[in-house]
């Protein structure tokens, strides 16, 4: 049984013994054809400078598609087709500023980067970089993220579709 199947039900034992529903996010998966084949970019999160895919929150009525296009494009300065279909979702921990630990649920979403900007909004707080998919996989912490990004080849574009 991978991560993903285990933080499912996991997810799901927790909601029936009376735990609270986590907050949705979606993060975009930018990526593109390198060299060596697919590469994936990520960004240090903004605390503690760990590897992460570009996410945030839903502002208004925005479709989470369009909440992971807005963040690549306010985290990571790049913009491209975003699939409007999720292809995975995984849990994490957010510890606000008060201190308080946060349940979240993470909706992907893969971008193929079409433009990356030289100037954007979290330029100076963020690093990027373009890693293989199973690099990627190796940099960030959450297992569920891990398993996501080692199984994103293949062809993204279908994937995507």
């Amino acid at each position: 049984m991978g991560y993903l199947t285990r933080a499912r039900i996991l997810e799901r034992l927790r909601r029936l013994f009376g735990g609270n529903p986590p907050r949705v996010q979606a993060a975009a998966l930018p990526w593109r054809y390198g060299p060596d084949g697919i590469e994936v970019l990520l960004v240090t999160s903004r605390r503690r400078g760990r590897w992460v895919l570009p996410k945030g929150w839903p502002e208004g009525r925005e479709a989470l598609f369009e909440t992971a296009a807005r963040e690549a494009l306010e985290e990571a300065g790049v913009k491209g087709r975003i699939g409007k279909a999720e292809i995975g979702r995984y849990y994490y921990g957010k510890q606000g500023d008060t201190g308080i630990k946060w349940r979240c649920e993470v909706a992907v979403f893969p971008l193929e980067v079409e433009h990356e900007a030289k100037k954007w909004p979290e330029k100076k707080k963020r690093t990027r970089r373009w890693f293989s998919n199973e690099e990627a996989a190796r940099m960030v912490e959450e297992a569920e993220l891990a398993e996501l990004l080692a199984a994103f080849k293949g062809n993204p574009r279908k994937i995507a579709a």
